[in-house]
């Protein structure tokens, strides 16, 4: 598969959450991982220590993109489209919210899509980072 997905978590909270979100991204290839805010520390639930294999960057994430790369921010708001239509790009850098609040209106203005993940009620950050990767890959055609 050509191309890359690198992670923005913006104000992360809970730590085991964060965690989750960096073992899913070790797990599904993730090139780089990006964090504005620091709220959290690392914990026991990434048992793949992922920073020790993924670059792992802080700071403001609209700064920190990749180059030419566009910004897909998940996010429950009403403009956003369906997971379930989305055709990820081939290079892309998917920002994810805290577990607490949303994407500044900043990011998300900042952002080429915006994808919401259709659920009955909101997921944690580490379940929304598995499902979104996971489309990905099928969707992609696998890692």
């Amino acid at each position: 598969m050509r191309g890359y997905a690198a992670i923005g978590l913006y104000a992360p909270k809970i730590e085991s959450n964060v965690g989750g979100a960096l073992r899913a991204s070790h797990c599904y290839g993730a090139s780089m991982i990006a964090i504005e805010g620091a709220r959290y520390r690392n914990q026991i639930t990434n048992t793949t220590k992922a920073e020790r294999h993924i670059p792992m960057i802080h700071g403001p994430l609209t700064d920190i993109r990749p180059f030419d790369c566009p910004m897909v921010v998940v996010e429950l708001v009403d403009s956003a489209v369906s997971l379930v239509d989305f055709r990820h790009p081939e290079r892309a850098f998917y920002v994810f919210g805290p577990e607490d609040g949303s994407v500044p209106s900043h990011v998300v203005a900042a952002a080429q899509y915006v994808v919401m993940v259709p659920t009955a009620y909101c997921m944690n950050l580490a379940a929304t980072v598995n499902v979104v990767l996971y489309d990905r890959l099928v969707k992609n055609g696998g890692m």
